[in-house]
């Protein structure tokens, strides 16, 4: 995982918790569908209610394709949450949208990509959040299969798991993060949403979820 700059992944981490897009609960954890306990719950989705944040996101996001991926042809989004914001990062690119369906649709054309198929097209992905990086990795693995060449991705945030690194260098993927959980941690004490007696339990969360407790 590639940061675009720490300053911008300690502002971007103020500005979601300002708008409680990330939300600290390490005394009260919140349960993930995959059953583990978390004491942090992420919906950047709630950024899109919030101009000032939006924009932010959006120029940010556009600055790490630029950088990282200047090559690129056409952004596609991962549903739902990235798509939004790789339709308003194409559109100030001036490049082709696509997005990636979690599943087939059932009716009609059953697509799994909607938009364009253009094959060898570069392009990259956008996601609003990587935790072990099996969603997103599912939709670069689609876009493949239809002929596309995947450059690489960038989310807003990334829990930064160690299986999500080694799940996106098994599958060849570049990822490209505006703000992860350790820019996040020193900002939330300072911001005072969470203590120093917190903390050593929201490291260990970060190193080995499956199995922590508060």
């Amino acid at each position: 995982m590639e940061i675009l700059d720490s300053s911008v992944a300690a502002e971007v981490a103020d500005k979601l918790l300002e708008i409680q897009a990330i939300r600290l609960k390490p005394d009260s954890p919140f349960t993930w569908a995959s059953g583990w306990k978390s004491p942090i719950y992420c919906d950047n989705r709630l950024s899109l209610s919030f101009p000032e944040v939006r924009n932010l996101i959006k120029e940010q996001l556009v600055k790490s394709v630029m950088h990282h991926f200047p090559n690129a042809q056409a952004i596609a989004g991962v549903a739902t949450a990235g798509i939004p914001q790789g339709a308003l990062i194409a559109n100030d690119l001036d490049l082709p949208f696509i997005y990636v369906r979690s599943k087939a649709k059932g009716h009609g054309m059953e697509n799994m990509i909607e938009g364009k198929v253009t094959q060898g097209q570069k392009v990259v992905v956008v996601e609003d959040l990587v935790s072990t990086g099996g969603s997103s990795l599912k939709a670069v693995k689609d876009l493949r299969k239809a002929g596309f060449e995947v450059l690489g991705m960038v989310a807003i945030f990334s829990y930064g798991f160690d299986i999500a690194a080694t799940n996106f260098k098994n599958a060849n993927v570049k990822l490209v993060c505006l703000s992860h959980y350790e820019a996040l941690l020193p900002r939330a004490i300072e911001k005072k949403y969470i203590t120093d007696e917190t903390l050593k339990s929201l490291e260990s969360w970060r190193k080995d979820p499956e199995n922590w407790n508060p």
